[in-house]
């Protein structure tokens, strides 16, 4: 038993070099032309070489900081509100037909909306990206409320609980799982609307520099920051997952 988790990490090891081969393979066989298709050899040496200049790190930066708040933003709103909504369902009757009328807008949908409302600022950019994260962390919470076992309400009241006390002692703790599996997917999109904003807008960050590299087919510089993408998609999503296990420690307890 103690030898599963370093096997399950030295396979996925295995499976990530045998994709980085595949690629190799692909881009050396020549089928599209490497001008538009660079191996990972000319991908991480262009990497290696962005990661000494401080072009590359102000871009990283301001991605970063453009998803945190925008991510930190979402779920705030989203479980707060999502809590409200999964604890009454008088207020889940009269605001979900709403709710669900809007949830199905594409964000990058209405960036021209939040333009004309706010400006081609830095607001507009966060706004955006809590629009399109906050769904995610709202549903989970509704869901997580929702299917809290009635037993524990009738518990509350036995105990004269207030209705604060009731959703802080016994609601939100047997939520959190479902509130955590949101929170996960809005940090995920966070990222994404992060990078389609500063692609869209001309904001510094990564995504610019992405799309400043299709424009000029500097190839290798393209697929070097879709690689820093997904492992900040990756080390992020790690973080999270620590600090879930970490909080829901008391379940396998």
């Amino acid at each position: 038993m103690t030898l599963r988790g370093p096997m399950l990490w030295g396979g996925s090891v295995i499976v990530l070099l045998l994709l980085i081969g595949l690629w190799q393979l692909g881009s050396n066989a020549g089928v599209i032309p490497q001008a538009f298709f660079p191996g990972p050899d000319r991908t991480f040496e262009t990497l290696s070489d962005q990661f000494w200049s401080e072009e590359f790190w102000l871009a990283f930066s301001e991605t970063i900081r453009r998803m945190f708040f925008g991510f930190v933003l979402a779920s705030v709103l989203g479980v707060a509100l999502g809590a409200a909504l999964g604890s009454s369902p008088t207020l889940r009757e009269y605001l979900e037909p709403t709710l669900e009328l809007i949830r199905p807008l594409p964000a990058s949908a209405v960036i021209p909306v939040f333009v004309l409302m706010l400006g081609l600022n830095e607001r507009m950019v966060l706004a955006v990206i809590a629009f399109g994260s906050i769904w995610p962390a709202l549903l989970g919470t509704v869901h997580g409320f929702k299917t809290v076992e009635p037993r524990l309400y009738e518990v509350s009241r036995i105990l004269r609980l207030s209705r604060l006390e009731m959703i802080w002692k016994i609601a939100l703790p047997n939520s959190l799982p479902d509130i955590f599996s949101g929170l996960r997917l809005a940090l995920t999109v966070s990222l994404i609307l992060a990078v389609v904003t500063e692609m869209l807008s001309g904001a510094e960050g990564l995504g610019h520099n992405i799309i400043l590299a299709a424009r000029s087919f500097r190839s290798a510089d393209l697929f070097a920051g879709i690689v820093v993408l997904g492992a900040i998609g990756y080390v992020t999503n790690a973080v999270l997952e620590r600090v879930e296990r970490h909080v829901l420690r008391w379940r396998n307890s």
